[in-house]
């Protein structure tokens, strides 16, 4: 069965409309299950701003279709405001800067 990207393309904008800050992580928030998404969540919470996030591993959709949708090949991936901000890497270099904490208590 072939996937239909505009399905998918549709789906992440769907998710990325209903939610301010959205984390596409491998894991949960509860139970990461790669370094990196335990770093970003580890950000997150720090800041302590309430944020959605979806499991990819439980989407294979997703999964593949956000690769796409994004032109980022790597997870985790963080939106706010529909906007890719990007990997942990610079997830984590904003939140040592300050530039996290201030891009999410911004007025929505």
């Amino acid at each position: 069965m072939r996937v239909n990207i505009l399905d998918i393309n549709e789906r992440i904008k769907d998710q990325l409309n209903s939610h301010h800050i959205m984390l596409y992580m491998k894991g949960t928030p509860d139970f990461p299950q790669c370094g990196f998404s335990s770093q970003t969540v580890s950000a997150l919470k720090m800041i302590g701003k309430p944020f959605s996030y979806v499991n990819i591993f439980e989407d294979p959709e997703i999964r593949e279709g956000l690769k796409s949708y994004s032109n980022w090949p790597t997870f985790p991936q963080l939106y706010v405001k529909g906007d890719l901000i990007g990997g942990c890497d610079i997830v984590m270099e904003m939140y040592k800067n300050g530039e996290l904490a201030e891009l999410l208590t911004e007025e929505d």
